[in-house]
């Protein structure tokens, strides 16, 4: 998808934005820690927010798992059933769409967390956790 480029659609307040390929993003394990602990969290505590109900917010959770960032974002879904539809989803979303096809992004983590509670009114949470270190 990075490689392809993207357009991005627009809001009631910003003009659609077409960014051009990107390259693509290296897998890390830190970010994978943020992302799946925060599903998790969203999904035990039956919430679904990129703040937590105590308030910790995404940069503060990359920063707990030690990964020294420059820039930091993320992207979260609930009750999509398979990663094609969830990442359409996130496509179709301007803001989504503008942190997958950020090309300051350089690394990347992801979570998924389904619960098996069928009181559970999503059923599967998912995020992405996307960082650049600091000095690069």
């Amino acid at each position: 998808m990075r490689a392809r480029g993207a357009t991005c659609g627009a809001t009631a307040t910003e003009p659609a934005t077409v960014f051009p390929p990107a390259p693509a993003l290296v897998w890390n394990d830190q970010l994978t820690h943020a992302a799946r602990n925060h599903v998790q969290d969203m999904a035990t505590r039956n919430y679904f927010a990129h703040v937590t109900p105590e308030g910790v917010s995404p940069s503060e959770r990359v920063t707990l798992t030690g990964y020294r960032w420059r820039m930091t974002g993320e992207n979260i879904a609930a009750g999509y059933p398979d990663p094609a539809a969830v990442v359409e989803g996130w496509l179709k979303s301007p803001g989504h769409c503008r942190n997958l096809m950020n090309p300051g992004y350089r690394d990347l983590g992801v979570g998924l967390f389904r619960d098996s509670d069928s009181a559970d009114k999503y059923g599967s949470y998912w995020a992405q956790s996307f960082g650049t270190r600091q000095g690069q």
